[in-house]
């Protein structure tokens, strides 16, 4: 309880969402001060579920990363990821609907029409630091608040960081009174594994074509720790034999050059140095498989 005459404390979960590439997980990263949520700039990157956790004096924020929501292609993986969406929105508390800049796409009005009325909406208005005219911000403003009433509307640059401090502000008074649900110096709900196979899943998205990523999944087979040492040994799953000769590149080299990168970024959020094995195996339909599906957590 709150000291009488004290505003009392807040905490509750935040569901981030939108279209495909506006740039949800860079934002959450933005708002978390760590990466923990992987990036690219190619769609549909983020495939689970991430809690990003925001602990400041008055308000413990619970932020959580969904996939794109997926309005166009169906399959089982499409589903699964459309089903996080689903409940994430359901257990929130509170909804930050990204678009990006002064454009609203079909698709942003799709997945506004998916967000669940009782739920309080603050739209953020991404990317806004690539805008050659900054005028063209309040036109945007008044004609997306035609479409549902938002309880603010707050220009944002994720990249840069601009607009976060006021985003947060018009969050935090959607939020129940409550007490922190997670330590003060806690920065997210998933474990080391997790954030492994995440790493090395940006890296396929990173340095690969257009269609290969998608076509992967990462399996962590064994996470041991020693002292600040952690050995990690992972399989990529791909649908292919031709997927897995794009992947492993000449004599290895892709493949290594994948690991290195991952493997730093590990060592960078971890906090320790990490001895890192990647295989590469080929496993048709692997998308298509609820068996396996449910294995990788989707």
């Amino acid at each position: 309880m709150a000291e009488p005459g004290t505003a009392p404390h807040r905490c509750g979960y935040v569901a981030i969402v939108g279209r495909p590439s506006v740039g949800k997980s860079t934002l959450l990263n933005a708002l978390v001060g760590n990466r923990i949520s992987i990036t690219s700039r190619k769609p549909q990157t983020t495939r689970h579920r991430i809690t990003g956790i925001v602990t400041e004096p008055d308000v413990q924020f619970l932020f959580v990363d969904t996939p794109g929501f997926q309005t166009r292609h169906r399959s089982p993986l499409n589903d699964r990821l459309n089903r996080a969406v689903t409940d994430g929105l359901a257990s929130a508390d509170a909804i930050v609907f990204v678009v990006e800049g002064a454009r609203l796409t079909a698709a942003d009005r799709e997945v506004l029409a998916l967000l669940p009325p009782r739920v309080p909406v603050v739209a953020a208005l991404n990317k806004t630091d690539a805008l050659d005219d900054r005028d063209v911000l309040l036109p945007a403003i008044a004609a997306l608040s035609t479409l549902r009433e938002f309880a603010a509307i707050v220009p944002i640059s994720a990249e840069r960081g601009d607009g976060l401090d006021s985003l947060k502000r018009a969050v935090a008074k959607l939020l129940p009174a409550s007490k922190p649900l997670y330590p003060g110096d806690a920065l997210t709900d998933r474990d080391e594994r997790f954030l492994a196979a995440e790493f090395i899943r940006e890296k396929l998205f990173r340095q690969l074509g257009d269609e290969v990523p998608y076509a992967t999944a990462v399996v962590i087979e064994s996470f041991e720790q020693e002292g600040s040492l952690r050995r990690i040994r992972a399989t990529i799953l791909v649908d292919k034999p031709g997927q897995r000769a794009i992947l492993v590149g000449d004599g290895g080299s892709r493949m290594k050059a994948i690991a290195s990168a991952a493997r730093a970024d590990m060592e960078r959020v971890f906090g320790g140095r990490v001895y890192l094995e990647v295989w590469v195996r080929v496993k048709a339909g692997w998308a298509r498989s609820e068996a396996l599906l449910t294995r990788l957590g989707y």
